[in-house]
């Protein structure tokens, strides 16, 4: 089976991590690999502070908590996304608002931010889907007219740029996975980066129990276990200088697809706006409306042919969760809906060759020739 995504690890994590295991500084506690890795990927990311966490989820609900985000207060969220980001902001007692997509980007549209403000809102929480940057100045615009926290989930988007920076160092703090399945990787972990010391400073507290400073055991405040182990950062740490490499891969098998693709009117492809620099974590597509084969039986034909897919996110609005709790309405956002039944993504790791994009590619296309 051709998988979706598999990470590229190479002798450079091995010997981080053997070197970790044998001075066995291995825990949350050994901070070595911790603090390189931090600087490492904070700095690439254009920001002074790096604070590792133990996966995506956590970084974005630490993040969330180091800007007193809690109770009463409401978070306005891109509804097509993976669900920790929402879950996050129900941790802390607050109310996520679900803000449906643009058609093309499948990013959060900016245009619908205004008419989902209240007295109670007091974050905007973009995420860059599928490694393409939000519009983040319209974001930017009216978080800052209204005294709005702006928190990227980056999760998906290592090394994306948005007008030439990188994303992640757009906002008052970012979060960013390293999941197996991610640009770069520490089989799991994740990070908050920020350019507020006082936000990074928060964030290391809540990070590990708010121990207290004068006596450890005296604790500041109700903190979380959220370290990441010295033997992940070391992974961390090796993959950074990788992130380039492994974008200008992406873009490459992007590319690959998109050639072979971009013909077939059944098949909305991913864009990239031109003051965007999209990347590609997976190669999403969506089927056009008038596309007369449905997603089920073109994922199924295709792994037949061993070749693994992914349906797309189900949108906040759409989550039964979600609705029993009256946090949101089915009705919502119509363009997310579409997507929820109509989008998948195909095999896009690092690894992958241009015989195997089109081994993808050739299958697809075999399975939109087939009879109803």
């Amino acid at each position: 089976m051709l998988r979706v995504a598999e990470p590229f690890i190479d002798q450079d994590e091995k010997d981080a991590v053997a070197d970790a295991m044998a001075r066995a500084a291995l825990s949350g506690h050994m901070q070595d690999y911790i603090v390189r890795f931090e600087r490492g990927f904070a700095a690439y990311c254009g920001v002074e502070h790096g604070i590792g966490t133990n996966n995506g989820t956590t970084s974005i609900h630490l993040a969330l908590a180091a800007l007193g985000i809690g109770p009463g207060d409401e978070v306005l969220v891109s509804t097509y996304t993976n669900m920790a980001t929402f879950f996050a902001v129900l941790y802390l007692g607050a109310t996520p608002v679900p803000i449906d997509c643009e058609p093309e980007t499948w990013n959060m549209n900016p245009a619908l931010l205004e008419r989902a403000l209240t007295p109670h809102s007091r974050a905007i929480m973009p995420v860059h889907i599928f490694g393409h940057p939000v519009d983040m100045d319209s974001v930017l615009e009216i978080a800052r007219a209204r005294n709005l926290f702006v928190v990227e989930d980056a999760a998906q988007a290592h090394g994306a740029e948005y007008k030439g920076r990188k994303v992640g160092g757009l906002s008052d703090a970012a979060s960013f996975s390293f999941y197996s399945n991610k640009v770069i990787t520490t089989g799991e972990g994740g990070m908050v980066v920020t350019g507020n010391a006082d936000v990074a400073e928060r964030c290391r507290a809540y990070r590990n129990l708010c121990y207290g400073r004068e006596n450890r055991f005296m604790h500041e405040d109700v903190g979380f276990n959220y370290r990441l182990s010295n033997l992940h950062a070391a992974v961390g740490w090796a993959q950074v200088n990788k992130i380039d490499a492994n974008v200008a891969k992406k873009r490459q098998i992007a590319g690959w697809y998109r050639e072979r693709l971009k013909h077939r009117p059944e098949l909305l492809l991913p864009v990239e706006r031109p003051w965007a620099r999209s990347v590609y974590w997976m190669y999403h597509i969506v089927l056009s409306p008038d596309c007369r084969i449905d997603r089920a039986r073109i994922m199924a034909y295709l792994a037949e042919a061993g070749i693994e897919t992914r349906p797309g996110f189900v949108p906040f609005n759409m989550q039964k969760i979600a609705i029993e709790r009256g946090l949101a309405a089915a009705a919502d956002c119509p363009v997310a809906n579409g997507l929820a039944d109509r989008a998948f993504y195909v095999p896009s790791g690092v690894g992958l060759t241009e015989d195997q994009v089109d081994m993808v590619a050739s299958a697809l296309l075999k399975a939109l020739g087939r009879p109803i």
